[in-house]
């Protein structure tokens, strides 16, 4: 279990883009939280905001109670220190790098050893072991989907943030990821939010819904709650 257990996510976030103005609470838990809503409706914006890699005009994050942002304050810590894994729907894995070289590179504080060792029993954990001198150009949808996933997980990071990493997979293969993820975020007690438009997907994945139209939460709690309101988004 990471040090982060028990330890929750909390953010105040508002940003005006010319006439589009996010402005959202957030506060999840560890566990999975899913953020649903119509394209443009800031989903990623909220993702972006909570890495570091875009400012809001005003706000706050905070994680286990350390301070990650306080505009108010002139507190950023930068991204490189905020202990979290960004895992995009084009994945971004290094083509000139192996599998295992990919999962290896956020472990470079580790022993040489330690982080082979770590990255061979990820690979295996997600069934692509068979991958781990290969590079990604070989890889089919699902096989860089898990390699990706490895990636992610193995710094042990004390937040996970998925945007919309498995739409392109098929059904079943959805399915399967889902449940890996799953059961990873609750060996590591952090919390994951995940941006998606797939209701089955959410169904499958989320202790907690957020659904977002034009910058604004007007829904949020239970995947059965909030997913029994909602009727436009795709499956």
């Amino acid at each position: 279990m990471s040090e982060a257990a028990g330890q929750g996510l909390v953010a105040k976030l508002r940003l005006q883009r010319g006439t589009f103005l996010l402005d959202v609470d957030l506060d999840c838990g560890p566990g999975i939280t899913c953020v649903m809503g119509p394209s443009g409706s800031g989903k990623s914006t909220i993702l972006a905001l909570l890495a570091g890699l875009a400012v809001p005009d005003q706000g706050t994050v905070t994680l286990g109670g350390q301070t990650w942002l306080d505009r108010a304050k002139g507190i950023d810590v930068p991204v490189h220190h905020r202990r979290l894994s960004y895992m995009f729907q084009g994945l971004a894995l290094f083509p000139h790098m192996t599998a295992q070289h990919n999962v290896e590179y956020g472990l470079h504080q580790l022993e040489r050893s330690v982080r082979a060792a770590t990255a061979t029993k990820l690979l295996e954990r997600l069934g692509v072991a068979h991958l781990a001198h290969r590079r990604p150009r070989t890889f089919s949808g699902g096989e860089a989907q898990r390699v990706a996933l490895a990636r992610a997980i193995a710094p042990a990071p004390r937040l996970l943030l998925l945007d919309e990493p498995f739409s392109a997979l098929d059904r079943d293969l959805r399915a399967q990821l889902t449940t890996l993820v799953r059961e990873l975020v609750a060996e590591l007690a952090i919390p994951l939010v995940h941006v998606t438009h797939s209701v089955a997907e959410a169904r499958l994945l989320a202790d907690q819904v957020l659904r977002i139209e034009k910058g604004k939460i007007v829904d949020r709690g239970s995947a059965d709650t909030v997913l029994s309101h909602t009727t436009t988004l795709e499956d």
